[in-house]
């Protein structure tokens, strides 16, 4: 089983057998009888790549869990229960990758010296099985799976505009005034749906929350918030962005808050893992890592 996770990890044969220090025909037995004691086919073959089966997906995320909790229990039988070791691949968000992680990664590798980490980033979550990854950190309410989803914190979306674009075009002092073509807006794409986020305002009053929904003719779609937020700050036009990673650029005045009175609009960020009663400890670090960066004041 700890070859067919090393496969399913590496990509290939060759890779798998380099990991775990095996001949590749080594590799390619021990699955073969992996396969003849379960009665069904874990991964179609072909010249260029293997990729896991149905059946092999399944059994995949079945095994992984008790892998995990055997490396734990190993851990702990050598007095070592909490130690932060081995491999974790993390899928990220590229721009939390960018705007939090990186800066911050030397510390937290240089506490863990025992761990190899992989971050993977991607603008959508995939197959956290059959890639093989151990942890996801992702913006945006979960689909409901059989992932663990931990929520980090709600970060506020806000309407901005660069003071180049304002000066050229006015400022629209309404949500509703955006539409109808008086302004260039910046669309950004959901990348679960392939279409552009609704533009959505919302304020609580008296108990009440208040939602708009305003239709915009944007003529740009991008789908990376690095581009998403050079393009406003060059005055390309209006863009709704997080304030999470933002707040500098308004404090300087670089970008400047277009409707301050509708601040209930919040967009989460989740860390998702397998399903297990004890997540290892490599995983636990980094949500604890994670969660120190996002504390107030961090």
């Amino acid at each position: 089983m700890g070859i067919f996770a090393a496969i399913v990890d590496a990509g290939s044969f060759a890779a798998a057998a380099a990991q775990m220090g095996m001949s590749q025909p080594g590799v390619s037995r021990a699955l073969a009888r992996l396969e003849a004691r379960l009665g069904i086919r874990l991964f179609d073959r072909s010249t260029r790549k293997v990729s896991l089966t149905d059946e092999g997906r399944r059994f995949h995320a079945r095994v992984m869990p008790l892998l995990a909790g055997l490396e734990e229990a190993a851990a702990s039988a050598s007095g070592s229960a909490t130690a932060v070791r081995g491999r974790l691949r993390v899928n990220v968000d590229p721009f939390f990758s960018r705007l939090a992680l990186g800066p911050r990664l030397q510390s937290f590798m240089d506490a863990h010296p025992l761990l190899q980490l992989e971050l993977v980033t991607r603008d959508q979550l995939g197959d956290m099985v059959a890639d093989g990854i151990d942890l996801a950190v992702r913006f945006g309410p979960p689909k409901s799976s059989t992932l663990v989803a931990r929520k980090l914190l709600d970060t506020r979306i806000v309407t901005v505009a660069s003071p180049a674009y304002l000066a050229r075009r006015g400022r629209p002092f309404k949500p509703q005034e955006l539409a109808g073509g008086g302004h260039d807006c910046i669309d950004f794409r959901d990348p679960d749906t392939g279409r552009p986020y609704a533009w959505e305002f919302h304020r609580r009053r008296q108990r009440k929350l208040d939602t708009v929904v305003v239709e915009m003719p944007g003529r740009l779609l991008l789908n990376d918030a690095g581009t998403l937020l050079s393009a406003c700050l060059a005055g390309y036009g209006v863009a709704q962005i997080m304030l999470l990673g933002s707040e500098a650029l308004l404090e300087q005045g670089q970008l400047v808050e277009l409707f301050a009175d509708w601040p209930e609009e919040r967009f989460p960020l989740y860390a998702l893992y397998p399903s297990r009663h004890h997540p290892p400890a490599k995983t636990r670090a980094f949500i604890d890592f994670v969660t120190a960066l996002l504390a107030p004041g961090a």
